[in-house]
């Protein structure tokens, strides 16, 4: 029998519960999936869902490491290396995926193939040569980034790689690198109990067995794909539909460069840090409305995308562990599935409001995560950008295991930090419980949009949204505070402190050939491939000011400039001002209408243009100084400085708003 997990939360005790229970005997729904068993080898052994995509990802990118999952540990004691090799051959004995390639199955797919392989591919690196302390560890640190970012080949494997780097007698480091395809999180966590358990049996002197598994890996895989297919695929599949239906909104945040036309996925990471009581107050107010801590914490961070970006419709990635059965639990492998969580946060709703929205949608997508992410991409086939990621892109990630502890009797085990150096999405936010309650936050960027600094005031805004929901969890959304007291200081008052003493009495026109005195040789203007130097820019400026004060302008006269965005813009309106008269920008894309009424309001009478503005441009009445047909004559003009009487406090141009 299987009651839906909503039900759970909507029946808290176990008198409900049981009721609930009774409902669904009763009305005979929520049938389990056929069982897990134990398959026969004699047939090709398919892919998973999840491997799948993995699989065809990395026929376009088999070089790189955006999908190796190292984690290292820092040994300091008697450390018994040969056992902990053979430790790790047990383990890739016991686990088929740990012994798992991907070959072609001649259909342009792939399939699972197991090796035999009883013992791991395992690699040690004395630097005890090295005299300075200094040198090893940094030669140690540059060995395991190294290690860490090699590329697997699926093809021949091993997918899972030892390296012990030696840096003295009694201290060692330990890096295990695994590819995604055959593992995850909890896989990891596992992998480390059974080696922990393992060395400290064998330590002892004692027999030491772990518990049997009833099946393996490809047996799931191919259970998967013998269950979600026709109606079962169907009735989850259109909770999807509905829930991601429609346009499905791109989540723009401000960066710091601009996008590039394809991900390069290169990453980095910042940590921060959720205090503990900050953390017992999250918990708290989601007591009170029934949610769960991730719930909590995540309508904080949509709380943080949305004053980010200025958008109401929020969908964020989070991956489920997909362990539904007691089978699997045990296993390493690839199961954890990703979940995408569509919040509406329209209306000014306040914090208690928006966590009552986030815990329907968290449930409602628990209720239908047997889907693989795949199959969704698959399913709604969104427009590719290969400058973002499919359905969302930014990921939120909240660790429940116990956070991949390596415990070696008479070895102190310490995590050594080591990275991949690359980001998955714009932006992956993973929080993971410390042993004082309190929550290190691990935020993966990519480093082509953001910069280190910004993803550390991210962070900071992301604590106080979190103090400012816990003090009142029914202030509005916009209300909520973001930035520290300091912050504020710095933007409204310090960054706006722009007042300055200029010259008085004197003009543009003046200044801008001081300037050229100055520099003469050094660059004033650049549009594409093209530049102008200050004497450059000012020769031409005083030569198209000549041709315009023989065509009668001078003090106040307004002059029409009607040109498409180039170094001719900035060419007019210099020569307007050495002339004497005052500018009037007409932008050429506006209806020939409008011009018209600009050029008539602002009485202009002279316009300066080119090429199809001038087409743009009234016929009659209007003398147009067309700057590619008269180059030649402009350009006979004498290029030295004029002499025009002109005042600080005379007309310098007329600009028509939008109704401003």
């Amino acid at each position: 029998m299987e009651v839906a997990l909503s039900a759970v939360f909507a029946a808290p005790s176990v008198v409900e519960f049981l009721e609930q229970i009774h409902k669904v005997r009763r009305e005979g729904v929520g049938t389990l999936p056929p069982a897990l068993v134990k398959r026969e080898r004699d047939t090709q052994l398919p892919l998973s869902f999840a491997q799948q995509r993995l699989w065809f990802l990395d026929q376009w990118e088999s070089e790189r490491a955006l999908y190796n999952i190292p984690v290292a540990f820092r040994l300091e004691g008697e450390l018994d290396t040969e056992l902990l090799r053979r430790c790790l051959d047990e383990i890739v004995v016991r686990h088929e995926s740990l012994r798992t390639v991907f070959t072609d199955d001649g259909k342009g797919g792939a399939v699972q193939r197991i090796l035999d392989s009883d013992s791991v591919a395992w690699r040690e690196e004395d630097l005890g040569e090295i005299s300075s302390s200094g040198e090893r560890e940094a030669e140690c640190r540059r060995i395991l980034q190294e290690e860490a970012v090699t590329a697997f080949d699926l093809k021949t494997g091993p997918l899972l790689r030892a390296l012990l780097v030696c840096l003295e007698e009694d201290r060692h480091c330990l890096l295990l690198t695994m590819h995604h395809i055959v593992s995850d999180g909890w896989s990891l966590d596992m992998l480390l109990r059974e080696l922990s358990v393992l060395y400290k049996g064998h330590r002892s002197g004692h027999m030491v067995s772990l518990p049997a598994l009833s099946i393996q890996y490809a047996d799931f895989a191919q259970w998967q794909r013998e269950w979600l297919q026709g109606e079962c695929l169907e009735a989850q599949l259109s909770y999807w539909r509905e829930q991601l239906g429609g346009e499905l909104a791109v989540l723009e945040l401000p960066t710091d460069h601009p996008r590039p036309q394809v991900r390069s996925s290169r990453g980095a990471l910042v940590t921060g840090h959720i205090p503990a009581q900050l953390v017992e107050r999250l918990e708290e107010v989601g007591r009170q409305e029934g949610a769960t801590f991730f719930m909590t914490a995540l309508a904080a961070f949509e709380v943080l995308l949305h004053r980010y970006s200025g958008q109401t419709d929020i969908v964020v990635g989070a991956p489920i562990a997909n362990r539904n059965f007691m089978e699997i639990e045990s296993l390493i492998g690839f199961f954890v599935n990703t979940l995408v969580l569509r919040v509406d946060l329209s209306g000014s709703p306040c914090f208690r409001e928006l966590l009552a929205r986030v815990r329907e949608a968290a449930l409602g997508a628990y209720s239908h995560q047997d889907v693989p992410f795949e199959k969704l991409v698959e399913e709604l086939a969104p427009e590719r950008d290969p400058s973002r990621t499919p359905l969302f892109q930014v990921m939120f990630v909240l660790q429940n295991f116990s956070g991949g502890e390596l415990d070696l009797p008479g070895v102190c085990s310490s995590a050594e930090g080591v990275s991949t150096d690359t980001a998955k999405f714009d932006l992956t936010l993973e929080l993971a419980r410390g042993k004082e309650g309190d929550f290190l936050a691990s935020w993966e960027y990519d480093r082509d949009l953001f910069t280190a600094e910004t993803i550390e005031r991210m962070h900071g805004h992301l604590c106080r949204l979190m103090e400012g929901m816990v003090a009142d969890p029914d202030c509005c959304l916009s209300e909520l505070p973001l930035m520290s007291v300091a912050e504020r200081e710095q933007i409204v008052r310090e960054w706006n402190a722009t007042e300055c003493e200029y010259p008085r009495d004197r003009t543009l026109v003046e200044l801008f050939e001081e300037q050229v005195g100055q520099s003469p040789h050094a660059v004033a203007l650049v549009f594409d491939d093209h530049q102008l130097s200050y004497g450059e820019l000012n020769a031409w400026a005083n030569r198209l000011a000549r041709h315009l004060q023989a065509l009668g302008v001078g003090p106040e006269v307004r002059v029409g400039l009607c040109l498409e965005r180039s170094l001719e813009v900035v060419v007019g309106i210099l020569a307007i001002l050495k002339a004497g008269g005052a500018y009037v920008p007409l932008d050429p894309d506006y209806p020939e209408e409008r011009l018209a009424f600009l050029v008539a309001d602002s009485q202009a009478s002279v316009v300066v243009s080119s090429g199809e503005a001038r087409e743009r441009l009234p016929a009659e009445g209007l003398r147009i100084v067309d700057l590619a047909a008269e180059h030649g004559q402009i350009a006979e003009h004498d290029e030295s400085d004029l002499c025009v009487a002109m005042s600080p406090d005379q007309l310098a141009y007329v600009i028509y708003t939008s109704g401003s």
